[in-house]
């Protein structure tokens, strides 16, 4: 008798009704998410950024800035899963983009929530190009990306808090030595002041009371330069650009360079150096009036070094766009060699002894901080002007 071959029933799976098209299988293998990620990371790529540019300090990054390192970060993901372990996810991370991602969003303006959110978004980017495949993240592939985008947001932000802090560290040692080199100046001038006082005050006239009070301040005024100088040299090897804090108003220059020549007048005396104040009496400026007396003081005193028996002219005028300050010599002048670096931190002249090369430095990020310019025209032999711009006043409306 010949054998029955038709199927029977449950040989053949029962087909599915057909409700409009073909449906994506279900699939929940990390093979098939790390291929996905593969194969569409330009397109995810491109909705992150889309994302992510909503971030206040990501609208100004341009494309290379703003991906950054989440090209490599998708490569450590790919990795991990195709290994299909989360062993690998550590040491994948270790060596890997976030610590460095961390650190340049830093320097990008990000904030920490900032940071976070990226990596947050990337998350949600991933999720939804899954499930539009049909990709269930679930089990293995949902705990290797979960786990390796929580390590990553991990070192990035570690990176980041660590990078912050060394920062403002930097930033207040050096405003430091910013202040002391500020202070060295008018202790010359009392230094100087408190000699002239002792050697013209005989004792008989004076008595042994006013003679002891100023060789007491002559001490103490030594002790004090000492401290500031060793100030000065602890932190001349900062290189980060300071912070400063602006706190602007309307005020007249004449009489704050009035106020500084007469303060200076001890230490230009010694070199027979005249200072003439030639700013218009009714000009006014915009800016911090100590930060101001600083730039001044600093070109003034720099001015008087290089000018023996000569002339330091202050002056400031309206221009377009702005006040325009200057202080020019008839001194030594500055080789053409050495000018294209003179406002650089730690730029010393070679043939003086004893500078750190910080004076100009604090012209430049002072004049800087207000928005303006700093500029030098010079010649050998003939002397040097310094000249610095202040913008106007913003006009609020």
């Amino acid at each position: 008798m010949k054998a029955n071959t038709r199927p029977q029933p449950g040989d053949l799976p029962v087909p599915e009704r057909d409700e409009g098209g073909p449906k994506p299988t279900p699939s929940s293998t990390v093979d098939d998410l790390a291929a996905l990620i593969t194969r569409e990371r330009e397109s995810l790529l491109s909705k992150w950024r889309d994302q992510v540019r909503e971030l206040p300090s990501a609208q100004s990054l341009d494309t290379p800035t703003l991906t950054d390192h989440i090209p490599a970060l998708l490569n450590e993901l790919v990795a991990a899963l195709y290994a299909d372990s989360e062993a690998t996810i550590p040491a994948a991370l270790e060596t890997g983009t976030p610590p460095a991602h961390g650190v340049q969003r830093l320097r990008d303006g990000f904030d920490l929530g900032e940071v976070v959110a990226e990596y947050d978004i990337l998350r949600g980017c991933i999720h939804d190009l899954a499930d539009a495949q049909g990709i269930r993240l679930q089990g293995k592939p949902f705990h290797i990306l979960n786990r390796l985008l929580s390590s990553a947001v991990g070192l990035a932000v570690q990176a980041y808090a660590v990078a912050k802090a060394l920062e403002v560290d930097r930033r207040r040692e050096e405003y430091l030595s910013f202040v002391a080199h500020d202070l060295h100046t008018p202790l010359n001038a009392i230094a100087l002041a408190t000699g002239i006082l002792e050697s013209s005050m005989t004792e008989p006239a004076a008595g042994p009371d006013c003679a002891q009070m100023l060789k007491t301040l002559r001490r103490n005024v030594e002790n004090l330069a000492a401290l500031v100088d060793n100030v000065i040299k602890e932190n001349s090897s900062l290189l980060s650009e300071v912070g400063v804090k602006i706190e602007k108003r309307t005020f007249e220059l004449w009489p704050l360079v009035e106020a500084l020549i007469h303060d200076l007048h001890p230490v230009a005396g010694t070199s027979s150096t005249r200072l003439a104040n030639q700013i218009p009496f009714d000009l006014t400026v915009f800016g911090d009036a100590s930060l101001l007396r600083r730039i001044m003081q600093n070109l003034i005193a720099n001015a008087i070094e290089y000018t023996p028996r000569g002339e330091v002219i202050i002056g400031a005028k309206q221009a377009e766009g702005g006040i325009e300050c200057w202080v020019s010599d008839n001194g030594a002048g500055i080789p053409a060699d050495r000018r294209e670096k003179i406002f650089d931190k730690l730029e010393t002249d070679p043939e003086k002894t004893g500078g750190l090369g910080l004076g100009l430095a604090i012209v430049k990020t002072f004049v800087e901080a207000h928005g303006g310019v700093v500029t030098v025209e010079s010649t050998v032999g003939s002397g040097s002007t310094f000249r610095f711009t202040l913008p106007p006043q913003e006009v609020t409306t």
